[in-house]
């Protein structure tokens, strides 16, 4: 571990300030809009826009690489991403926000495709496992560490903008000045939807289900808060408190799934979820109630993207892996772009606490259909090894996630042969 982060420091911080940077704008904006008189459903397009720039993002950006090169796609999206940040408080019209996040959320999402082909291209095959582990780490740490910001500055000005503006343009400096060399830009052709399904319908219909999820937590977490009344110290504590769990019961919960089948784990992750979203939405909305319920919620939450994940490669040979990754993730990114907006309907109906009745609803809804597989087909006779993904990462971190784990079944299947070789 420690090799891989003397090795890879230099990206490694440059994730990170973009990840600061990013988590600033996400929940500043969820308590900037309110403020400006947006109204839940303004707000609720103005969140699901990021996610459908992304998943524009996803599928554009690795094109523009292989015409252009790294560095010069690098530098322009980066160079929108520090624009966009400053325009949001000079333009504060609904519409505006709307093509600012679609564009940032595009933007972002070639700068991290940029940044993780450098990261993959850093590392040998046997770091790739601990360079995925700690790049998991650096971006929940980037989050945390942006709501921590939040609270020192007044979300009717200018600073809080600025800031993550320049926080994303520092972070270009390590990676584009490293010594690591660009690297050569390849991906997978994406498995077909219909084949995906075949092969795992819980793996699509969960990824549906989580892209809902997270959207719902990244992106209108703060407007919830806000609803209620909190300051803009408690926003970004109850925010902490979501990523906090999603950090910290992350490998806890993988570990459970290498030694037990894995749908019995995410249906009972999907239930814990569900039932502490229904506590969420029916008691009484302290700061510390608010707290608990995030940090378990966020817990359950995300680990269950790397799960669903990990779930569906237990049904693919190993070649198909990696061009299963890219369907999982537009099937994801479709969830995450409707996320907010149901959201946005529910708190229209249930008032703020529709939030949690949104939650409660999907999770419920993975966790019974979990269940319902299990009926329908065995489990498989081998499981292969979790990998912390977190939804935020691209096609190019899973892809390497998919090459760690087919390396690391060649590496078994040679010892295998040799065992049995040596017994003979």
């Amino acid at each position: 571990m420690l090799k891989v982060l003397v090795g890879g420091w230099a990206l490694f911080l440059g994730m990170a300030l973009l990840m600061v940077g990013n988590g600033m704008q996400g929940t500043l904006l969820g308590v900037r809009g309110p403020l400006e008189g947006f109204s839940t459903f303004q707000m609720s397009l103005v969140m699901s826009a990021y996610f459908l720039g992304f998943l524009g993002g996803s599928r554009l950006a690795p094109e523009m690489i292989r015409r252009v090169g790294h560095i010069r796609v690098f530098a322009a999206l980066a160079s929108f991403i520090s624009a966009v940040l400053i325009l949001y408080p000079s333009i504060t019209e609904p519409w505006a926000w709307v093509l600012l996040r679609v564009l940032i959320g595009f933007c972002f999402s070639g700068v991290y495709v940029t940044a993780e082909s450098w990261l993959n291209n850093s590392v040998t095959n046997d770091q790739r496992g601990q360079a995925l582990s700690v790049y998991m780490i650096v971006q929940m740490t980037g989050i945390l560490t942006a709501q921590g910001l939040l609270a020192l500055g007044d979300p009717t000005g200018f600073i809080l903008f600025i800031v993550p503006s320049v926080l994303v343009s520092m972070s270009f400096a390590p990676i584009l000045l490293s010594v690591t060399p660009t690297p050569a830009f390849a991906t997978t052709k994406p498995m077909s939807l219909a084949r995906l399904y075949h092969s795992s319908p819980l793996g699509c219909v969960g990824m549906f289900l989580m892209g809902g999820v997270y959207s719902a937590q990244f992106g209108m977490a703060s407007v919830y808060a806000t609803q209620l009344g909190f300051s803009v110290s408690e926003v970004a504590t109850f925010v902490a408190a979501i990523y906090a769990g999603g950090l910290l019961l992350q490998y806890p919960i993988g570990w459970l799934s290498d030694r037990f089948d894995r749908r019995r784990v995410i249906m009972g992750a999907a239930l814990v979820g569900g039932l502490v979203s229904f506590l969420g939405f029916t008691s009484e909305p302290t700061l510390v109630m608010l707290c608990v319920a995030g940090f378990v919620m966020g817990g359950m939450a995300n680990p269950l993207y790397a799960l669903l994940i990990a779930h569906t490669n237990d049904y693919l040979a190993h070649e198909d892996m990696s061009a299963a990754s890219g369907g999982l993730l537009f099937i994801n990114g479709l969830g995450a772009v409707a996320g907010p907006i149901i959201t946005g309907a529910m708190i229209a109906e249930f008032g703020p606490m529709g939030f949690w009745v949104f939650l409660a609803v999907l999770m419920l809804l993975l966790a019974a259909y979990a269940g319902y597989r299990m009926t329908r087909r065995a489990a498989p006779d081998e499981y292969g090894q979790y990998v912390a993904i977190t939804p935020s990462a691209t096609v190019v971190a899973m892809d390497a996630a998919q090459d760690w784990l087919q390396e690391q079944a060649e590496e078994d299947e040679e010892i295998d042969e040799d065992d049995d070789e040596a017994a003979a």
